[in-house]
């Protein structure tokens, strides 16, 4: 870290409520000191372009794919993480909660050791100062596996752990409440028969029906106990709401249905969606537009989910494509209301006494190109 404030001039600066042309400056522990005219010579010119909080990103999946490049094939982890590390930066996202399995299909092909191994490679990344982005841990728990409880112990006493999704993937409810899309997804993916097919859902089911309720409050409860935020998932009805509410959820991630998104948003969870959704215009999986949840004003986070380059294209997709929705709102969507959802309180706004986590990013048609990230006020992309 320099022992100098740093000055950006020359920019574009997104606040909270207005854009606004002027200069940011940075003092020597990496605070935002001041916004206005700088007060010295010299600094980082912008040459015009905007100027906005690093974005923060709660729901990753992307870091499995550098870890696990094909089938049955494992990179070293810590090479994987910085390698997912830097298409992060590079993509503007100084804070990311990087999502891990808890509960899998019998047949994954990663296993819980693999998960424990890409943990302890966050942790080493973070430790011997590697990565260019504040990374966090996200635990996507299938309460509808067997074995979710006990592979929740490999991640016991780890303080990385901020946030944890309660997911449940069984056939005819949340994200697979049209069976026919269940059918083609699973079949296409294991080969299965029409008889086999409808075996393998009525033992799902029966399943689920046995062990995920229970599963869902005892994790709940694990949550509450070590402070660790909750999210729902998929949630599809007002009762699924209903038992988020009850569990003190705080972020409803990718509700399927307008009914739920608008009851969590009501109940005070922040709506989370995928930025991907809003880049193609829908939901590759046929559930409600991220766009038609903006409009009607239930849109409160995005996520990268599995494109990291979607969330700041995303942001300015939305300003430029729904009235109601300026470009300092849909900033917020990538920075402050994530995370203030999950309790950093230290970043995400261009105000004095927050962290100097910064992008830079020059709008060429309507596809934004950052060109320059700083986590802490140190250049890191």
């Amino acid at each position: 870290m320099s022992t100098h404030p740093k000055v950006f001039k020359n920019a574009t600066l997104i606040l909270a409520d207005e854009v606004l042309d002027g200069s940011l400056t940075v003092d020597e522990t990496g605070r935002i000191s001041g916004i206005g005219s700088p007060t010295e010579t010299g600094g980082h010119d912008c040459e015009g372009d905007f100027l906005l909080p690093g974005l923060v990103e709660l729901h990753t999946d992307h870091l499995e794919t550098h870890y696990a490049p094909r089938p049955k094939v494992r990179w070293n982890a810590v090479s994987a993480v910085q390698a997912h590390d830097a298409q992060i930066a590079c993509a503007g996202i100084t804070t990311v909660f990087d999502a891990l399995r808890v509960g899998m299909d019998e047949d994954a092909d990663l296993k819980y050791p693999d998960m424990r191994i890409l943990a302890d490679a966050i942790e080493t990344g973070q430790k011997e100062k590697r990565l260019r982005a504040d990374h966090f841990i996200h635990l996507r728990c299938e309460v509808s596996a067997p074995d979710v409880l006990n592979a929740f112990k490999v991640f016991e006493n780890d303080d990385s752990i901020r946030l944890m999704s309660l997911m449940d993937h069984t056939p005819g409810q949340r994200q697979f409440v049209s069976m026919e899309a269940y059918k083609v997804y699973y079949q296409g993916k294991k080969g299965f028969s029409d008889a086999e097919m409808d075996d393998f859902i009525r033992r799902r089911q029966q399943r689920a029906g046995n062990i995920a309720p229970e599963n869902r409050k005892q994790l709940s409860a694990i949550a509450a106990e070590r402070g660790i935020a909750v999210a729902s998932h998929d949630d599809a009805t007002c009762d699924h709401v209903q038992e988020a509410v009850a569990l003190n959820t705080r972020i409803a991630e990718f509700p399927t249905t307008l009914e739920a998104a608008k009851a969590s948003h009501e109940a005070g969870m922040a709506v989370l969606m995928g930025a991907p959704n809003v880049v193609r215009g829908g939901s590759h999986s046929g559930n409600i537009s991220a766009k038609d949840l903006a409009e009607a004003g239930y849109l409160d986070v995005l996520s990268s989910d599995y494109v990291p380059v979607s969330l700041v294209q995303a942001a300015f997709q939305l300003a430029g494509e729904i009235e109601a929705i300026s470009l300092p709102r849909a900033v917020a969507m990538v920075t402050s209301t994530p995370a203030r959802a999950i309790g950093l309180d230290d970043r995400g706004e261009l105000a004095p006494g927050l962290r100097a986590d910064l992008i830079q990013v020059r709008l060429v048609g309507n596809i934004p190109v950052v060109r320059g990230v700083w986590r802490e006020g140190r250049r890191v992309a």
